[in-house]
């Protein structure tokens, strides 16, 4: 028999559940962070965790992600990408559970952490010295991130969120280079921001040992997915989920 709306039953068919995960960077004493909660609960209690949580029934993937951050963490109001969906049957002691990751980048000066009844902690941690292994498949999760972030400020402009209103091109170099996790070429550096054309002086100088440093601001009108410059190629597109 042809199944419409009055005989499709859904019972027929397991239903996994639906998760979201929000990995969220910034840049504290000139390294990069990552922020993270302490489990209250079974399973892995006491162990830190990405930020995330069930959807409900009527948000999308993008609002169930806001909503927990900012129940988990206080965090709100920040840009977010879609970064890669994990699922691999075994990935939650719980149930099926199918997660899909977000990734943010935010600066840290701006934003009042806040714990919430689910967890006993959140903190930032530096990406390179993290609290022992994290929770369920959280280290793949924040390894792939991390890999996806350091791609984008090759050939993007998402290191401009870290920035204030006016900044030197000495500062935006550190940026690059604390992210990326290699020093750049002063000279290389300078020549391919400026060509692609993203910067706009503001006239202002600030005073200081010898000459006084240009500022600039981020050309917001030129978009946030405005080519900058590719170092090399990402490895996020070749991951295959395990």
């Amino acid at each position: 028999m042809t199944e419409n709306a009055q005989t499709y039953d859904a019972s027929k068919y397991e239903r996994p559940s639906v998760t979201v995960d929000v990995v969220i960077f910034t840049l504290q004493t000139n390294e990069l962070h990552v922020l993270l909660v302490q489990r209250k609960n079974w399973p892995y209690e006491g162990c830190w965790a990405i930020p995330g949580g069930f959807i409900n029934m009527d948000e999308t993937l993008e609002q169930a992600a806001r909503r927990e951050l900012e129940e988990e963490t206080g965090v709100r109001d920040v840009y977010l990408e879609q970064l890669y969906t994990f699922g691999a049957p075994q990935r939650d002691p719980r149930t099926r559970v199918i997660s899909v990751a977000y990734i943010a980048l935010v600066s840290a000066d701006i934003q009042q952490l806040r714990v919430s009844d689910e967890s006993t902690a959140v903190r930032w941690f530096p990406v390179s010295r993290l609290p022992g292994q994290l929770a369920f498949d959280h280290d793949s999760i924040l390894a792939i991130a991390l890999d996806r972030l350091r791609s984008k400020m090759e050939y993007t402009t998402l290191a401009f969120q870290l920035l204030p209103e006016v900044f030197s091109i000495l500062e935006l170099k550190s940026i690059y280079e604390q992210i990326l996790g290699e020093e750049l070429d002063k000279g290389n550096f300078y020549r391919k921001i400026k060509d692609a054309r993203v910067l706009e002086d503001t006239g202002l100088r600030r005073e200081g040992r010898g000459r006084p440093t240009v500022l600039y601001r981020f050309r917001r009108n030129r978009g946030e997915e405005q080519f900058v410059f590719r170092w090399r190629e990402s490895r996020v597109d070749a991951v295959e989920e395990s």
